[in-house]
């Protein structure tokens, strides 16, 4: 059976990097607060003269070349974004015509922080049917400017940045092994944008400790494997209290969960691909390794993966 898998991986971060004590000049906050509550101690913020279709093009261009392949191979992009540089055309068309992907179809995901889920899904859809070859999956945010800075509550999660990955077919045995797709849309009002990030940060703790608890387990029993089984975790990078909620549903040792969220914030659709890709530079992932995918976003919306890496 043809099984689909990631075959190339790019990032971008921006230089900007704005810390907990910057924080502190403009909101009622503290490094102490933001640090206790989230483990944020820095996030990246875009250039004013840098959009979300720059980030996701920068992103996309690294995981073409990693993947060996060239722009005119995609045929398909997806873009899992909630800040596109406007509501159409979309990022994904953007991109295409930057890249020179004259033969790839294109649209924008929309999922919030669970987007680069279902657009890695949707990805592997195309790729074991055989209708496509090759997939570009891009989780990028530029959510600096929806963010309210005067408001202490959100001003100290979020962060830009870019994230992206080639979905091709893989060698026996790799590659998606399960996956799930959820959303309740009952939970939108806790979660929403109105002009900036409107969020009931308690509302949403409740729902993401448990509902990325229980989409590890699930994968795992669909996917025929045990706790035991799990090499490495990466969660969406939104707050270590939550991230370790679901180790600790998993059992697994700290070393064993990606954590960049102290560095980057909250960045969305663009989280699990730029600390997938540290973790993989690291040699934290290896080849043959058991790897768990959970995130959670806005809708309220969530998925997970399990996936054996390699190409």
């Amino acid at each position: 059976m043809m099984r689909a898998g990631i075959v190339g991986m790019g990032r971008y971060l921006p230089e900007k990097v704005v810390t907990n004590h910057d924080l502190e000049k403009i909101v009622d906050t503290s490094d102490e607060w933001i640090r206790t509550r989230t483990g944020i101690e820095e996030r990246r913020i875009a250039a004013d003269d840098v959009d979300t279709s720059d980030m996701a093009f920068f992103a996309a261009q690294k995981a073409i070349s990693d993947a060996g392949i060239s722009a005119e191979d995609i045929d398909l992009i997806l873009v899992a974004t909630v800040t596109p540089d406007s509501p159409f055309p979309s990022v994904s068309c953007r991109i295409q015509e930057r890249l020179g992907a004259k033969k790839a179809a294109a649209m924008d995901v929309s999922a919030a922080c669970a987007g680069f889920m279902y657009g890695i899904i949707t990805a592997k859809q195309f790729i074991e049917s055989q209708e496509y070859k090759y997939v570009l999956v891009v989780g990028v945010e530029k959510l600096s400017k929806i963010t309210d800075w005067n408001d202490r509550n959100t001003a100290v999660l979020f962060g830009d940045g870019a994230g992206a990955a080639v979905i091709g077919s893989v060698s026996e045995n790799r590659g998606i092994l399960s996956f799930e797709l959820g959303a309740d849309g009952t939970g939108a009002k806790h979660l929403y944008q109105d002009e900036y990030i409107i969020m009931n940060g308690r509302e949403v703790f409740k729902f993401a400790v448990r509902q990325m608890g229980e989409s590890c387990i699930n994968v795992l029993e669909k996917a025929g494997l045990t706790k035991e089984d799990v090499d490495f975790l990466i969660p969406h990078q939104a707050n270590i209290r939550i991230m370790e909620a679901s180790r600790q549903r998993l059992e697994l040792p700290v070393e064993k969960m990606s954590k960049t969220v102290n560095k980057y914030g909250n960045t969305s659709a663009a989280s699990i691909p730029i600390s997938m890709i540290e973790d993989v530079e690291a040699g934290r992932i290896k080849d043959d390794d058991i790897v768990v995918m959970v995130g959670f976003g806005g809708g309220l919306t969530w998925g997970a993966i399990a996936m054996r890496w390699g190409k």
